[in-house]
């Protein structure tokens, strides 16, 4: 007698999936989004089978869609992650999420000694290589690497 053993997860009327999420990156995307604290319906799913990830998580959140700027912090930590955005029962939207060529506010600068550490101001970054997601400070020019990066 064949099986078919389902994942049973209730579709979103209106909502935001992100998808393709490195399965070690999960739960900081849930922080960085402030998922934990909110109300709405949100379904979390990890070490899913990924032919290009290997392991990958999954998050729908119902009625909610996220602001260039949330989508620029994802991008910095969980690069080429996929937004569906869902209405009606419907994809109506795919956005594969790339780090920008600049980001603004976003990154501490690890240099104690750049001006952002030291005075009331944004900090600002060049992406140098998006691939290896290396970022050059536009005040002090020192390099970093995401995996070595703070975020504000």
């Amino acid at each position: 007698m064949n099986e078919k053993k389902e994942l049973q997860v209730a579709a979103l009327e209106n909502g935001t999936v992100i998808d393709h999420i490195p399965s070690d990156k999960v739960f900081t995307v849930v922080s960085l989004l402030d998922l934990q604290n909110t109300d709405g319906n949100i379904t979390i799913g990890n070490n899913f089978e990924s032919k290009k990830l290997g392991k990958k998580g999954i998050i729908k959140v119902a009625d909610r869609f996220f602001t260039d700027e949330e989508v620029s912090r994802l991008s910095v930590v969980a690069p080429n992650i996929k937004l569906n955005i869902i209405r009606h029962y419907e994809v109506v939207e795919k956005k594969q999420i790339v780090m920008p060529d600049e980001l603004k506010s976003i990154v501490k600068c690890n240099n104690p000694k750049c001006i952002t550490n030291n005075e009331p101001m944004q900090t600002w970054f060049h992406v140098v290589d998006k691939e290896q997601g290396i970022l050059k400070c536009h005040y002090c020019e020192k390099e970093q690497q995401k995996d070595n990066i703070k975020l504000i």
